[in-house]
């Protein structure tokens, strides 16, 4: 087993990764310093749980609610993989929310950390997008007249806001392109941009480190 660990080392570098990321000294933290890392399990639950509903759901106006039906009430173990997501999707945004006041509070995003704060705004951005983009997803009466509410949001910006709303809706009123627009950006846009930020994100983290809890009077 050690020649192996050894040849491997020799080719892929895995002992420096490995203890630049497990073994990396770290600073005495208390429990607010886990939402980080919480947000990052929830992340991990809300793309495995969502790949799986993907199998099943149909992102048309004619199929989407009764997919979403199927998969809550008849599908084995959908009711709990869809409520795992769906819970899940609150508690990312509750999440992150939470870690980012927790490192404002503590000065942690000031000096070196600075990109890191950036990344993990762009990371709360992207957080709220999959809520809103999700949450037409099931077709019902709900998500219809809640997207509404927010699409007409985006249209009171000044000078752009008309084009915002034909753009998210995919024209003048929510329809069927609206329902597949919001699919594609839930399920690959945000995914692919959010798995850059997170890759730096979690970069900045390793490189710069943690910082330490201020002490009171400093």
């Amino acid at each position: 087993m050690s020649n192996i660990r050894t040849w491997l080392d020799e080719r892929a570098g895995w002992k420096a990764i490995w203890e630049s990321i497990f073994l990396r000294k770290i600073p005495k933290v208390n429990w607010l310093y886990t939402l980080g890392s919480a947000s990052l399990l929830v992340v991990l639950n809300q793309g495995i749980t969502g790949i799986l509903l993907t199998i099943y759901y149909v992102p048309s106006p004619d199929h989407a609610w009764a997919s979403v039906n199927y998969i809550t009430n008849e599908l084995a173990f959908g009711g709990f993989i869809r409520g795992m997501h769906h819970w899940g999707s609150s508690l990312m945004v509750i999440l992150v929310l939470c870690h980012m006041v927790r490192v404002y509070i503590m000065g942690a995003f000031k000096y070196p950390r600075e990109i890191t704060w950036v990344s993990g705004v762009f990371l709360l951005l992207l957080t709220l997008g999959f809520g809103f983009t999700g949450y037409l997803l099931p077709w019902d009466q709900k998500a219809y007249w809640a997207t509404t509410v927010g699409t007409r949001i985006a249209e009171v910006t000044p000078l752009i806001g008309s084009f915002l709303l034909k753009v998210m809706r995919g024209g003048e009123e929510l329809s069927a392109l609206t329902l597949t627009r919001f699919f594609g950006v839930h399920v690959w846009v945000l995914p692919s941009i959010l798995l850059i930020f997170l890759g730096i994100h979690l970069y900045l983290v390793i490189r710069n480190g943690i910082s330490a809890p201020p002490k009171r009077g400093k």
